[in-house]
């Protein structure tokens, strides 16, 4: 972890909206995710997940809430620019599907846009249990960048992926 790293440790008792999801709680679960994973801040963002959360992200795995924070630092070291938007797939009593699509470029220069699905399961508490992500990446040109609003959360009014016909 980087020296302003926190070790993520306490969060919070109850993480709403909680399941059983319904249509619109899971969206709203979905857009709470991708708002936190736009902030880039991994302590932040680790709080989400249970202290024993288990990961598969392409192909590492995650068993606990610390390595959930490392590798997210480590992910945002390296995907510079990161811009991420997610949509619900389907849902069902405390499990969520996901399809998302992000932007980012390389220390180099070189954009890719990066496709993904993720299975997601929920403690009654609504912290993340479970997450597995499959994820596939693009290399685009710089001109063929859809997500341009300013690092942070997606404005509310800017294209979802259905809209932008990924």
């Amino acid at each position: 972890m980087n020296d302003t790293a926190t070790t993520p440790s306490a969060a919070p008792a109850s993480r709403p909206p909680l399941p059983p999801f319904t249509r619109e709680t899971a969206i709203q679960k979905v857009r709470l995710a991708e708002d936190g994973w736009n902030t880039r801040d991994a302590a932040k963002v680790a709080l989400a997940y249970t202290p024993d959360t288990q990961w598969r992200n392409r192909s590492e795995f995650v068993t606990d809430r610390t390595q959930a924070q490392a590798f997210l630092e480590r992910k945002w070291r390296k995907e510079l620019e990161y811009r991420l938007i997610k949509e619900l797939w389907a849902f069902d009593g405390n499990r969520i599907a996901v399809r998302y699509a992000y932007e980012w470029r390389d220390d180099s220069g070189n954009w890719f846009r990066s496709y993904g699905n993720e299975n997601w399961e929920f403690d009654d508490q609504g912290l993340m249990q479970r997450r597995f992500a499959s994820i596939n990446d693009l290399p685009i040109a710089e001109a063929d960048r859809k997500f341009h609003w300013p690092q942070g959360r997606r404005p509310d009014d800017h294209p979802g992926l259905s809209d932008l016909g990924l």
